[in-house]
């Protein structure tokens, strides 16, 4: 005779010690709370890891944002993931706010590694059966993983911050490169058609970081400019781009970008620039010491939360997004 069991499905919320504030604002919209985690570092640098709790049968989601120190972040991610396999979760679904290494997409050179595409490759060896992040450097970065991906947009999160505060003004999105148009075109949609204008750089593969700006395309005379951009790192582009319009005339420069990287000197740029206001959403945390008087925090929790809600309850993250992808 056979044995019926009757079916039952547990949310399991697990965090990294990188971003452990953004992990529990996703709790606190999930009505949950976060699995407690031992994890420490041995003296020879290995690290180790181990749920508090059990994780058997569960829809697991860990959630780690890689902000520096990112090859330590990862490798705790990989070790969590594993441990959440061997403990028999049903279900791993890894919750990367800024994906690693998503710059390097592709070859530029002969002899280079596709690093984006080996961090999936780590990511699904280590049992990741999900992705869901947010903000891909490029889209294509989805087709490097063996499983579904689900691609998160802050845009609607910023700009409708940006449409609320800034009201009333005369507003151009300006791309800071050609590769940013298409992104700049769905905020000029957002705001209500402003014109778009972009600024043709050029970059030193050979070079990390260095950024040369050549001429601002586009209305810009006496509007604030709106610079869009996926991430700000070094801050080596959005300053240079904010002194290009400047020199154009612009009458007041607001940037906007999903993830704060801020390695130094971006905070420094930043503070020193022409620019009225910096907006990030927490995707990655802000230590207190890169932190502005310019600077606006939105936070991307609620969002995942969402998302993260559909995936457990097999419903559609696209519909977040009103049916665009």
């Amino acid at each position: 005779m056979a044995i019926h069991a009757k079916s039952r499905k547990s949310l399991v919320l697990l965090s990294g010690r990188a971003a452990p504030e953004l992990a529990a604002e996703i709790a606190v919209d999930l009505e949950t709370v976060v699995t407690p985690t031992r994890a420490l570092e041995f003296a020879s640098g290995e690290l180790f890891v181990r749920f508090q709790e059990s994780v058997r049968g569960s829809d697991a989601f860990i959630i780690q944002s890689m902000c520096a120190p990112v090859n330590q972040h990862l490798m705790e991610l990989l070790l969590m993931l594993d441990a959440a396999k061997r403990g028999s979760a049903k279900r791993v679904t890894v919750v990367v706010p800024f994906y690693p290494y998503s710059r390097q997409d592709k070859k530029h050179q002969g002899r280079e590694p596709i690093s984006a595409r080996l961090v999936a490759d780590l990511l699904k060896t280590a049992g990741a059966d999900r992705i869901l992040t947010v903000d891909l450097h490029t889209a294509q970065i989805q087709g490097f993983f063996d499983g579904p991906v689900d691609h998160l947009f802050a845009l609607s999160l910023l700009a409708n911050y940006v449409k609320d505060r800034y009201a009333g003004r005369e507003l151009t999105v300006v791309a800071p490169d050609s590769g940013r148009v298409r992104v700049a075109e769905r905020w000029t949609d957002i705001l209500g058609g402003t014109p778009l204008a972009f600024i043709h750089k050029t970059r030193d593969p050979l070079v990390p970081n260095q950024v040369v700006m050549n001429r601002v395309v586009g209305e810009v005379r006496g509007r604030t400019c709106i610079l869009v951009d996926d991430m700000i790192d070094t801050g080596g582009t959005i300053a240079k781009a904010a002194d290009a319009l400047k020199a154009e005339g612009a009458a007041d420069v607001v940037v906007a970008a999903t993830h704060g990287v801020l390695s130094d000197p971006a905070t420094e740029r930043l503070k020193n620039g022409p620019i009225s206001e910096v907006i990030l959403t927490n995707t990655l945390p802000i230590p207190p010491e890169k932190e502005l008087d310019k600077l606006t925090v939105l936070s991307i929790a609620p969002l995942i939360a969402r998302a993260i809600r559909e995936v457990f309850d097999d419903g559609s993250v696209t519909s977040l997004f009103g049916g665009a992808s």
